[in-house]
């Protein structure tokens, strides 16, 4: 079953404390279609400019990612560059150039349309939308924000969580998209807008999800050497909506089973700069590290 998501397609300058990568492969909607791609097909819709490296489409196209809604403009591809302290849950952003993704109009392909697990990437809402208005009774429609639009287009983004199923955002976003310090508190108040689950990203400290009334709190996966953060809640989104299109199979106890691989996606992606760790990734990795996973949260009744 293939996924349909919608979002940036960029070229990042990262600076952490353990290195740098210049103009590097990067964007929300290329995470969350390298992860996706390991569990299911990948519909992608985005943007590029002329200077986009046929090199990053050529990897995208290998990885099953089917880039007939990728359009190449006029321009440059849009950028960003940041930087990270110590601190990796939080990325300070030194340069932004919006260049084609400016003027992005989502024109999903005909043959799109009809995809049943839909992700709207971290775009302004009313593209994401729009979006919604172009595809035939999607099963799940799952979507992401940050601060950028909550803060400047509040209104907007709540009409369009009307129409979505499940947010997927992090613990800042949740305490001021819901004006609310108490992140259970601020989940109630966010499902009542419309949405009918809530996953909370919370980097080093793992992800928690609440729907129907109840918690469900996944652990970060712990690693010895972490390399770059940058495009980890799109991984996870990727690796948790690949695995539910890969099943089909939307019960709490297979949502979880999702989260967990969500995380186990987004593990691998901190190891290396950009999307380098997703391009030596082995299927047999990800399953050895989705037992680990299992073992690491593992207790006995009383």
């Amino acid at each position: 079953m293939s996924i349909l998501v919608v979002g940036s397609i960029a070229l990042d300058t990262v600076r952490t404390p353990f290195g740098e990568a210049r103009e590097v492969l990067g964007g929300s909607a290329t995470y969350f279609s390298a992860a996706a791609s390991f569990f299911t097909e990948v519909n992608l819709v985005g943007v590029v400019g002329e200077d986009f490296p046929e090199e990053h489409m050529a990897f995208l196209e290998s990885r099953s990612i089917d880039t007939r809604g990728l359009r190449r403009m006029p321009g440059k591809t849009f950028r960003w560059a940041g930087e990270y302290g110590f601190d990796l849950n939080e990325a300070h952003t030194l340069d932004t150039q919006v260049n084609v993704f400016a003027d992005f109009k989502a024109e999903v392909p005909e043959e799109y349309r009809s995809s049943e697990f839909l992700f709207l990437a971290n775009i302004d809402p009313d593209l994401q939308r729009d979006v919604l208005g172009q595809v035939r009774e999607p099963l799940l429609v799952a979507a992401d924000t940050m601060n950028f639009w909550i803060q400047r287009k509040p209104d907007s983004l709540r009409r369009t969580l009307e129409g979505v199923h499940l947010l997927i955002i992090n613990d800042a976003e949740t305490r001021q998209l819901a004006g609310d310090p108490n992140l259970v508190k601020a989940a109630k108040r966010i499902l009542d807008w419309g949405p009918r689950a809530l996953i909370i990203k919370r980097g080093e400290y793992g992800a928690l999800m609440f729907n129907n009334g109840r918690w469900f709190a996944a652990p970060a996966y712990p690693l010895e050497a972490i390399f770059d953060p940058t495009g980890a809640g799109d991984t996870f989104a990727g690796g948790f909506l690949g695995y539910l299109a890969n099943t089909r199979n939307l019960s709490d106890e297979n949502v979880r089973k999702a989260i967990i691989m969500g995380s186990v996606m987004a593990s691998f992606n901190v190891e290396d700069f950009s999307l380098d760790r997703l391009k030596t990734l082995t299927y047999p990795e990800i399953e050895t590290r989705y037992r680990e996973f299992k073992r690491l949260a593992h207790f006995e009744d009383l």
